[in-house]
């Protein structure tokens, strides 16, 4: 194992034993649900930098997986919405880790009717060799922990989630990532790697990533402020802005011509016409928006037509649209 790995998990055994509130700093509101009580203890051990839990994700009765389970809140979110034995999978390489959401999940049961222990199946295993059969699983989701995999690993962790999800299945994930350059002292320190804050990298080269790994439809969810690394507290000469992205990849089938990526843009036509059809599947009708992804949108720039509008991204997408 590769050294920034072992003090990762280091790290994650420090914050097992004692909680840690701000090891990680998330503006994602924690989900208010009809008779879903949150132990404190959860909330303390929520080291994660946005939210994987979607409802509109978790229809059908959904198995779903989460890698890196912290102290179990987005564990027990899960299974509200699969309340079935073994529903929700939690792996984690940390045994302090598991020790302590085990415990949590008994406070859990205390303050939840419906909840059942047997709902969440509590799995030690590493996101690069996850112990999870083939096409097995609905949703996977994983909260800021991808960022810390150095390229080569991050590349296996992906393509371990792509084995384990059904065709369809989705891949939902938080992380930070950052569009400015970060010294080789910053991205070689293993501690501020652990800590997500220098793992960080462009987000149009994570979603390049997501999609080279054969997801076929990727959506930009949500985009926030996360942290800086100010020259004062880090060796770094620019204050460096990172903020938490918020997607979900599809395991729909690679198109012909590339992946579709929504980031948030809305096309509009405004001509003379009851509406616009571009032969290629698009129908845009008069004055109402729809949702484009990516190389949709600039498929219809490129006509050069005076009666579409595109719409910059938003970096906010939720669902429906052109694909």
């Amino acid at each position: 194992m590769e050294s920034y790995l072992e003090t990762t998990i280091d790290v994650y055994k420090q914050a097992a034993e004692k909680p840690d509130v701000g090891l990680c700093c998330t503006t994602t509101p924690v989900w208010a649900l009809p008779g879903l009580t949150m132990p404190k203890i959860m909330l303390e051990m929520n080291y994660g930098c946005g939210s994987t839990v979607n409802p509109r994700d978790l229809v059908n009765d959904p198995t779903i997986l989460y890698v890196g389970i912290g102290g179990g809140m987005e564990l027990l979110q899960f299974s509200y919405f699969s309340r079935k034995k073994g529903g929700v999978i939690g792996v984690d390489i940390v045994d302090e880790m598991l020790t302590a959401c085990k415990e949590n999940m008994k406070e859990a049961e205390a303050s939840n009717e419906w909840f059942k222990p047997d709902f969440i199946d509590i799995r030690k295993g590493n996101a690069l060799s996850l112990p999870v059969e083939d096409e097995s699983i609905d949703i996977a989701a994983q909260n800021c922990l991808f960022n810390i995999f150095k390229a080569e690993d991050l590349k296996l962790a992906l393509e371990e989630m792509y084995r384990v999800l059904k065709p369809r299945g989705r891949l939902v994930m938080s992380d930070p990532t950052c569009e400015q350059e970060m010294s080789d002292e910053l991205r070689n320190d293993e501690r501020l790697r652990a800590l997500c804050l220098t793992g960080s990298i462009p987000l149009k080269d994570y979603i390049k990533m997501i999609t080279d790994v054969g997801f076929g439809t990727v959506e930009v969810r949500a985009k926030r402020a996360y942290r800086v690394l100010s020259p004062n507290h880090y060796p770094t000469d620019d204050l460096i802005f990172i903020e938490s992205v918020e997607v979900c990849a599809i395991k729909d089938p690679m198109p012909a011509d590339g992946p579709c990526v929504f980031t948030g843009k809305t096309a509009i036509y405004y001509g003379n016409e009851d509406c616009f059809d571009d032969h290629k599947g698009h129908i845009l009708l008069t004055n109402q928006p729809l949702a484009v992804c990516d190389k949709t949108a600039g498929a219809l720039e490129a006509l050069g037509r005076d009666d579409i509008y595109i719409s910059d991204s938003t970096w906010f997408y939720d669902g429906g649209g052109c694909c």
